[in-house]
């Protein structure tokens, strides 16, 4: 065996495309020592899920994409019929443990040993015994809503008592429920409970064309429109075997960095707003709003929507729009250097972020903290660095970090993180290559299969799809990076107060919609 992953006893075949990715089928007897062999070489979970297999004449697989120095790893374990069920990896990768609950909700694989075996993802919108990815499943059938209880672990002692925050807030952002257990106003548990944005994605993904699914994709989690598509159509361009042209990865690069610059903008905006700091929240605000219009102006749409297009991008600025956008940028980051120092001196706003909501590097690579929260916690995993595609080889990108992990180095990795995006956008819009924005795809054929892997703002966003039966969808599997992260919150609240729960919170920025699908 001479493929990168030799020494973890598989046999791995190259998946194509300009990813270093390859695709291993294990049995399930099998899983365990692979993963703790992983494990022992510092291995990330990326991300795991399950699949019906009836169809091809089997029973079930379970799938788990792990990265490695060497690129991600994607592991096929092939599950039966009757009783699907696996070596739980939870005590490995604790993040898996919620995936693991989501797997059995949608597909009805279990998760041997496994400590926790509530439901995660269904609350009352379909009955037990019911598996929407299944293809037997009817994605129009209706059920009678049932009673939802859902059994909290309760923390119980003189003085402690609970809380409960959600899932409707009294902002207008997404529904998720949060249960403090708290001794006075200091926080001993934090418990989550996600899902009530599960709108079937997934499902949905079955029954449309690959080219039409990328418009799905791209509106997988609105702020990271461009993440997602992109990922999506790096895995169907693998899966064709085709590169799209060196201006449309380019172009692509600038989208991806904008994206990053706008919601870096509106967090820093609204992390100055939960100490009190109204200034820096209208300030950072008007900035982003500059930018969203500049977005429509050279590229079409305020947050960058439908710009990348299986095959490349859907429209070219032009040589005077780039030159209108690095002088625009150039304003941006003017005030950005000014307001970084406003934020940096303001002592009530330093008192409200320092060692608040902190989350210490042993922790952080315990579980799996990922994206610009791990950075902020000494975990230096950036996919534009570690392994660059087009455009990003040759700019040799700089990867912004910290060691504290409170919410003054979330606040400093975001600062860090816009004066890379500005140095990246100016690289690749000063030198745009010529030639094509798109290619023609041709459908996939049966039985294939890609991934997509994408820095987003938020963290990486990874995608796979396997084609079926005359090159429909089969699979379509989308994770966000918050299904790693959300956890970590749980972790970095306790302690802490409860008012100081909103600006932990937002220093995460995690996506519900992203996670629920």
């Amino acid at each position: 065996m001479t493929h990168p992953f030799a020494t973890l006893g598989i046999e791995a075949q190259r998946l194509p495309g300009a990813l270093p990715a390859w695709h291993a089928p294990v049995a399930p007897g099998a899983l365990r020592a692979l993963a703790e062999k992983a494990k022992a070489r510092q291995a990330r979970l990326v991300a795991l899920w399950a699949s019906d297999e009836t169809p091809r004449g089997a029973g079930y697989g379970l799938h788990v994409a792990l990265a490695l120095r060497e690129g991600l790893l994607w592991i096929g374990v092939p599950l039966e019929r009757e009783h699907p069920r696996y070596p739980g990896i939870a005590d490995l990768f604790p993040a898996a443990a919620r995936m693991q609950r989501a797997a059995y909700d949608l597909v009805g694989v279990h998760a041997q040993d496994s400590p926790d075996h509530r439901k995660w993802l269904r609350h009352a919108a379909w009955p037990g015994g019911q598996f929407p990815l299944r293809k037997d499943f009817d994605a129009g059938a209706r059920f009678e809503a049932s009673e939802d209880r859902y059994p909290f672990v309760r923390v119980e002692g003189e003085g402690v008592h609970e809380i409960p925050v959600g899932p409707v807030h009294a902002g207008t952002i997404e529904p998720g429920h949060f249960r403090f257990s708290i001794v006075g106003e200091k926080i001993l548990k934090l418990e989550e409970r996600l899902g009530y944005k599960h709108k079937g994605i997934e499902k949905r993904f079955e029954g449309m064309t690959a080219l039409d699914a990328a418009r799905l994709a791209g509106r997988v989690s609105g702020d990271s429109t461009v993440a997602y598509a992109w990922a999506y159509a790096m895995a169907l361009e693998a899966l064709l075997g085709v590169e799209v042209p060196p201006r449309a990865a380019a172009l692509r690069g600038v989208a991806l960095e904008l994206e990053r610059v706008a919601n870096h903008l509106g967090d820093l905006g609204y992390l100055g707003n939960d100490v009190g700091l109204s200034f820096g929240f209208f300030q950072f605000w008007r900035l982003k709003e500059d930018l969203l219009r500049l977005n429509c102006e050279l590229f079409g749409h305020r947050y960058l929507m439908d710009y990348v297009v299986p095959g490349g991008v859907a429209g070219d600025p032009g040589a005077a729009a780039c030159v209108r956008l690095i002088d625009a940028l150039a304003a941006i980051e003017r005030e950005i250097g000014e307001l970084r120092t406003i934020y940096d001196e303001h002592a009530g706003a330093q008192d409200r972020f320092i060692m608040t909501g902190q989350v210490t590097p042993e922790l952080a690579a315990a579980l799996d903290l990922t994206g610009l929260a791990g950075r902020a916690s000494g975990q230096e995993h950036d996919l534009r660095a570690a392994h660059p595609i087009a455009p990003y080889r040759g700019l040799e990108v700089r990867v912004s970090g910290h060691i504290r992990g409170d919410v003054a180095a979330r606040v400093s990795v975001r600062f860090e993180e816009l004066a890379e995006s500005f140095r990246l956008i100016r690289a690749l819009a000063d030198a745009l290559p010529p030639g094509e924005l798109r290619l023609a795809l041709e459908r996939p054929g049966a039985a294939r299969r890609g991934c997509g892997w994408v820095e987003g703002w938020r963290g990486e966003v990874f995608i796979a799809l396997e084609t079926g039966a005359e090159g429909a969808l089969h699979r379509v599997h989308v994770h966000d990076p918050s299904w790693q992260n959300w956890p970590l919150l749980e972790r970095a609240v306790l302690g802490n107060i409860v008012p100081d729960f909103p600006l932990i919170n937002k220093s995460f920025n995690l996506s519900y919609s992203g996670h629920d699908l």
